[in-house]
């Protein structure tokens, strides 16, 4: 298992885990000032730079072309996968000014998990990731934590949801009805699964304060 820390552009809520020696350390764009606040070296700086210019006499610079299919931050995780990594830590991939960023990086999640890795997505006291024909054990952190499952697909069958305020048995989940919004976490460790189907999950963490 070899893990990787994206730090992308968005909203910064602080950080939960620090990278160790043997982690790969990504910035994408601007992202990198968020590295620099936290005193960390990214091994790679990477982006089309227009939220800013890649400081001078940084080593490891990519440089991607403005018009391109991949956001910054999804080819950020694709050089991460080149790299082996299987565990990924995003940083900075909600909040801002963009919705559509934070939405097209909760897809990205999908896109790790089909190909063998899982991400994490980090937002205010919350972290994001995306089951698909899987189950995921998840520990409470926070007292009447709350928890929210979404569809990614046409349909998501078989979902059950133990250990939570409104369970689920066997349920199908579509993205027209959130059913599965603004649960509570009530056992010390809760169990999501969907048999058939894509879900992204995401559940409340302590405060960093």
């Amino acid at each position: 298992m070899r893990r990787c820390f994206i730090f992308a552009a968005g909203s910064f809520y602080g950080l939960r885990e620090r990278p160790v020696p043997g982690d790969l350390v990504i910035a994408a764009d601007a992202g990198y000032r968020i590295c620099r606040g936290e005193g960390i070296v990214p091994d790679l700086l990477l982006g089309d730079f227009d939220s800013m210019e890649p400081p001078a006499g940084f080593a490891q610079v990519r440089r991607l072309p403005v018009e391109k299919d991949d956001t910054d931050t999804l080819a950020a995780l694709r050089a991460g996968l080149e790299q082996m990594c299987d565990i990924f830590y995003i940083y900075g991939g909600t909040g801002g000014k963009r919705l559509d960023h934070t939405l097209a990086n909760l897809q990205s999640l999908l896109f790790l998990r089909r190909r063998g890795a899982r991400g994490f997505l980090y937002d205010d006291d919350f972290v994001w990731t995306v089951l698909e024909d899987e189950a995921l054990v998840i520990r409470k952190t926070v007292e009447w934590g709350l928890f929210s499952a979404f569809c990614l697909g046409d349909r998501a069958e078989g979902v059950d949801e133990e250990g939570f305020q409104y369970p689920l048995k066997d349920a199908v989940l579509t993205p027209e009805f959130p059913l599965g919004v603004s649960n509570h976490i009530l056992e010390p460790s809760a169990r999501v699964s969907v048999r058939k189907g894509a879900l992204a999950v995401g559940w409340e963490l302590a405060s960093l304060d």
